[in-house]
């Protein structure tokens, strides 16, 4: 197993998707063969309930083994990793208090680096070849926290026009993270997800996002589409390749991996 690989997914708007790809992506990346350990940094839940039942969440969330616990003793995040029924697949859950991790954080030294310290020893371990971070939708000090600890960020982004809105900006905000948090941080690209294809104005803003960023920014090959199956497979606590394998929506996941999985070369 070579170098673990950070990915860090977000965006400042919610509704973006990005939780459901952090959670698709990560099974579709440990189906492929790859270990991947997933970490919910999002006081929603979402990350977490996409493999475990709404009780068994909530359990994890009000107890001590989970991320604000981690982050709130700096501890190793080794002690605070769970199974989760895939194989390859593991997950440090959220909590509840994530909502006053700014609170903890605020006098910290070196606030910024904490998560970076926390992930240290598992990825000199070597025992994943991808940490992939869920984030909340703002820019706060945990997000702040898992963009100096990634490797790469891939930008969720619902092509709708107030979701595209303000995108630039944003994207001019992680680049002064770079270069005075994380110089090694890399934008890996934008991801065009819930993509309703047989819509004019989703081709209409498909085209002037790719026009935008051309040469600038990647925008990845697969493209996200809109499916019930993916709130219903939530709801059931699956990952699409569990509920609805033959969606297209799972094949585009699968794409996706197979793109990240190239890029190692």
């Amino acid at each position: 197993m070579g170098k673990t690989i950070t990915i860090c997914f977000t965006n400042n708007k919610g509704g973006s998707g990005k939780s459901t790809t952090c959670s698709n992506l990560g099974a579709a990346m440990a189906q492929a063969g790859k270990k991947v350990l997933l970490i919910d940094g999002d006081m929603q839940l979402n990350l977490s309930l996409a493999f475990f039942s709404e009780d068994w969440v909530l359990e994890h969330a009000t107890g001590e083994k989970n991320l604000y616990y981690a982050i709130k003793k700096q501890e190793d995040l080794s002690c605070y990793v769970v199974h989760t029924p895939y194989e390859n697949l593991d997950l440090i859950p959220s909590s509840t208090l994530m909502s006053s991790i700014e609170y903890e954080l605020f006098t910290k030294w070196q606030r910024e680096f904490i998560l970076r310290k926390c992930i240290q020893k598992i990825k000199e371990t070597g025992a994943y070849d991808y940490i992939l971070i869920d984030t909340c939708p703002s820019l706060n000090t945990l997000t702040i926290n898992a963009l100096a600890a990634a490797d790469e960020v891939i930008i969720a982004a619902n092509p709708q026009f107030w979701a595209m809105v303000g995108l630039e900006d944003f994207l001019l905000t992680v680049r002064k993270i770079k270069s005075r948090v994380n110089s090694k941080l890399n934008v890996s690209g934008i991801l065009l997800t819930m993509c309703e294809e047989r819509t004019n104005l989703c081709k209409v803003i498909t085209d002037e996002v790719a026009e935008t960023f051309n040469g600038k920014l990647r925008i990845f090959d697969s493209k996200i589409p809109t499916t019930v199956k993916v709130g219903e497979s939530v709801y059931y606590g699956e990952p699409l390749l569990e509920y609805a394998p033959r969606t297209k929506a799972c094949r585009a996941y699968q794409n996706l991996a197979k793109e990240l999985i190239a890029d190692e070369g």
